[in-house]
């Protein structure tokens, strides 16, 4: 015997009734359909199925029924995300202890023992149902609140991110010659990133949020140069050796500035990348680099993708001491630089994307 489920339209709870005796799936019918929509289901298979498809609002479940029993019903309902919450009241002849407690640890709320009262059967379907009524209306404030949440933090995030991208603009805007400069080398570093993470080197290294705080962070490698007085910054030729040790100070000056604030703030992944990079871009992995000559692998991840994208953008861009490279003469200083200025791994990847980036070049030309 069984009652086929429907959509509940009018918002009244749906008990379904799982028994092998006819007589008692139309006793607890004729009991509870006053209050409530009755589904009835003789076999368990035919029940879970039903429920699978159409999930009701709590179960009253006989034990022992030919094919699948209750037991082995409520532990597979509990299985499925629409089902996991739906209470299941055990109704069964079985007194025994040790099946009470089975049935509570498969899953069930509640255990009445046949022959069962009417007015018992009612109360406690009525507070089972009020129950996980209101543990559903508190789930979704949870998640609501959880929402807002989230919104505020995103706000305050993006803000900041505003905030010290523009401060990281108005140092560069003290060197007029370099346009957009910051918004192509965001560009070209989430280029490499998401590259580079689906290679087996550095799939484990590099997380999706590792590429947005790399993205976000990238316009900050040169924000100590702030520090470099007019006359080095923007002089129309090539510097002499004292003017670049000058500089080369950039580097230790921007990370410094980080620093301050990253001690205050150890867990922040934007400021730990922001300062890697900062602080390493100019490193070469052969060791001849600046400021700290490290090599290989010690240099930060964040600092060889960052001089990929710094140097590709440097030399497809028109400065008043020499004109703009072409794509592929870029490309092929880059090369000629791996293993010694960068980072092979690192170039390979630029060479696997390198239509991408020269794309990107041309939409974002200054």
């Amino acid at each position: 015997m069984s009652r086929q489920i429907l959509q509940n339209e009018d918002d009244v709870p749906v008990v379904m009734v799982v028994d092998d005796t006819p007589a008692n799936l139309k006793l607890l019918d004729l009991m509870l359909r006053e209050t409530y929509r009755v589904v009835s289901f003789n076999r368990g298979e035919t029940a879970l199925s039903a429920a699978i498809e159409n999930p009701p609002d709590i179960v009253l479940l006989d034990i022992n029924m030919p094919g699948m029993d209750g037991f082995e019903v409520c532990r597979r309902m509990k299985t499925y995300r629409q089902l996991h919450e739906v209470p299941v009241i055990f109704i069964s002849a079985l007194a025994d202890t040790a099946d009470k407690v089975k049935a509570f640890t498969t899953g069930g709320v509640d255990y009445v023992t046949k022959p069962f009262h009417v007015d018992e059967v009612k109360a406690r379907v009525a507070t089972h149902l009020t129950v996980s009524g209101l543990r559903n209306e508190l789930q979704k404030h949870n998640e609501h609140l959880e929402q807002l949440v989230q919104e505020k933090i995103q706000e305050v995030h993006d803000s900041q991110i505003a905030t010290i991208v523009a401060l990281a603009k108005l140092a560069e805007h003290r060197d007029t010659d370099t346009g957009r400069h910051l918004e192509r080398v965001q560009s070209y570093t989430k280029l490499l990133a998401r590259h580079l993470q689906r290679s087996e080197h550095f799939a484990d290294r590099i997380s999706d949020s590792f590429v947005s705080s790399l993205y976000h962070a990238s316009p900050l490698h040169d924000i100590g140069k702030v520090s470099i007085p007019d006359s080095i910054l923007l002089k129309p030729d090539r510097l002499t050796r004292d003017e670049f040790e000058i500089m080369k100070t950039h580097t230790v000056v921007g990370a410094q500035t980080l620093e301050s604030v990253h001690r205050r703030y150890r867990n922040n992944e934007f400021l730990t990348v922001g300062l890697a990079l900062t602080r390493s871009h100019h490193e070469h992995w052969d060791g001849s680099g600046y400021p700290e000559g490290i090599a290989g692998e010690a240099i930060p991840l964040e600092g060889r993708i960052m001089a990929v994208a710094d140097v590709y953008d440097a030399l497809r861009t028109r400065r008043v001491y020499k004109p703009a490279c072409d794509h592929a003469t870029t490309r092929d200083t880059i090369l000629e630089a791996s293993g010694t200025q960068f980072d092979p791994r690192v170039v390979e990847a630029f060479l696997a994307i390198e239509a991408e980036f020269e794309e990107v070049s041309r939409a974002m030309e200054d």
